[in-house]
């Protein structure tokens, strides 16, 4: 706000007895750079006060004139920050009734005795908006102050989400490794198994090893410690690889990719390894939220002096409010307790600033939830084609104790596995059935409570985050159902806080363990829920 333009709230509103008084203090005032608006009646001053005052202008007359209650009404209302200027222009002698009343209920009020001097009623109302003006001021300082807070709390609300994103992802990856590893120290001697869990971990090892590079990555960005390496090259290369990559890593279950790429040649000036980075994480990301044995489509191709790639999945969508915010860095957090791999929100943040250093563009395009999403960065063609040319290991004592707890002349233990994370899962059964128990597998929700009605299992160790049907809702299921009154329950699951071991509790669980889980504590757990006992 600029001296010469005050705004509605340094200005005066004035009521005076005659239209005369009122345009003559008007020019009065208005000669020395105050503005004044002269009000025509109560309801008129009502108006103009919500629309913003610095200090109101009346007279002695117009108060006794019921005025009074008009102005008490627009003092109460009033913030609680604001002590409004009332300047009462008074007759002089002896104090009056109105003037009395309007000094004990106005509060902020200042008598002006007639005959008025000029220079003391401009003195009076610049006192009175100065006063105003530091009201103003101090109200905005309190709401900067405010908004620097929730700013802080804000802040600190996304660090905490993302720490136990992090941990939820880490610890993810971490329980088939385990799985894969106690299951080699208590039986190493099928070489089919072996390749199996070897493939196994190493998916589970090169996902950490992403997540780890993002988030090195975030902190050089941050840091503007990138500077890229840039040479001629041909785009289609760039994604032939990153497709062949994420196809040899692709797990059982994941969807299948496609791409199509024109036949002439997409030149670009760029770095041809953080190029492989986006178009990895782009395709990570439409892998990790596509549809179950769905499609993820990477097409490319020219337009004007742009190379346009669209990286597209028919998953799970984007929900609107989160469109918006897709590219910040750490925006996902912890979406939801009920997906597995919502990811750090570090990947698709690198790639719009990855792209932003090539001169590009990346924009995201989902019609919701469950409808797919689109992803496409628009990169410019170079000058020549523009012209046509340590896990923990487990000790061998732990798993050799646990299988020797196995007892060949006991029944056998029934243990259901329901997680939607394949490795996890299989792991997971092949290391129960290696610890002498029949094992039946589920990866969602109804699904597993069919092969409950089927199998019977004496114990079911369900993960929570799992799309549809979550492990909290399965557990109740479970318990509504007579087959599962006495099945005991435990959750596995990457969610180790006390707010989701209550949760776990509400839901109907026994147990609550955290991924990986430590195999003494399994087996110590099969160890009770064994039928002989």
């Amino acid at each position: 706000m600029t001296a010469g333009d005050p705004g509605p709230h340094l200005r005066v509103l004035s009521l005076l007895p005659t239209t005369r008084d009122a345009e003559l203090t008007a020019e009065l005032l208005g000669r020395n750079g105050i503005p004044v608006k002269g009000c025509r009646n109560g309801c008129d001053l009502a108006d103009e006060v919500r629309s913003g005052v610095g200090a109101i202008l009346v007279s002695e007359e117009v108060l006794a004139d019921g005025i009074h209650a008009v102005l008490l009404d627009a003092v109460r209302e009033q913030p609680r920050w604001s002590d409004l200027p009332v300047l009462l222009v008074t007759n002089s002698g002896p104090s009056s009734a109105t003037i009395d009343e309007a000094m004990d209920t106005l509060g902020n009020v200042t008598l002006m005795e007639r005959p008025l001097r000029v220079a003391a009623l401009v003195s009076t109302v610049r006192a009175a908006l100065r006063a105003r003006a530091r009201q103003y001021q101090i109200q905005n300082h309190l709401a900067e102050l405010e908004r620097a807070r929730m700013a802080e709390t804000e802040q600190a609300q996304r660090k905490d989400e993302f720490l136990a994103m992090l941990g939820h992802e880490l610890r993810n990856p971490l329980a088939p490794i385990r799985n894969a590893l106690e299951i080699l120290e208590i039986d190493d001697d099928d070489p089919a198994r072996r390749k199996q869990l070897r493939r196994m971990m190493l998916r589970q090892v090169e996902h950490m090893v992403r997540l780890v590079d993002d988030l090195l990555e975030a902190s050089r960005l941050s840091q503007g410690k990138i500077n890229l390496q840039r040479c001629p090259v041909d785009l289609r290369q760039v994604l032939e690889d990153a497709v062949e990559l994420a196809r040899r890593s692709r797990a059982d279950g994941a969807p299948h990719i496609q791409l199509a790429l024109p036949e002439q040649p997409l030149a670009v000036d760029a770095d041809p390894v953080r190029l492989a980075q986006v178009f990895g994480n782009l395709l990570n990301n439409a892998i990790r939220y596509g549809r179950p044995d769905g499609t993820v489509e990477v097409a490319a191709r020219h337009d004007g002096d742009k190379v346009v790639v669209g990286v597209m999945d028919d998953g799970d969508g984007i929900e609107p409010e989160l469109l918006p915010r897709i590219f910040e860095l750490f925006s996902q957090g912890r979406r939801s307790q009920h997906r597995l791999h919502d990811g750090l929100g570090i990947g698709l943040a690198l790639v719009h600033r990855l792209v932003a250093m090539h001169g590009g563009t990346v924009t995201a395009h989902s019609d919701g939830k469950g409808k797919g999403a689109q992803f496409v960065v628009r990169l410019p063609l170079s000058g020549a084609m523009q012209h046509g040319t340590g896990a923990h290991e487990p000790g061998a004592t732990a798993s050799t104790a646990a299988a020797a707890a196995v007892q060949e002349d006991a029944p056998r233990l029934k243990v259901l596995v329901v997680d939607d994370n394949r490795d996890a899962a299989q792991s997971m059964a092949m290391l129960l059935e290696a610890m002498g128990v029949d094992v039946a597998v589920a990866h969602e929700g109804e699904g597993a409570l069919e092969q409950a009605e089927r199998f019977s299992p004496h114990l079911a160790l369900l993960d929570i985050g799992m799309p549809g049907m979550d492990g909290y809702t399965l557990a109740r299921r479970l318990r509504e159902r007579d087959s599962g009154a006495g099945m005991v329950l435990a959750a596995m699951t990457g969610w180790g806080e006390e707010r989701d071991r209550q949760r776990a509790r509400e839901a109907g669980f026994d147990h609550h363990f955290s991924k990986p889980t430590d195999i003494r504590v399994l087996g110590a757990l099969l160890d009770d829920v064994r039928p002989d006992r």
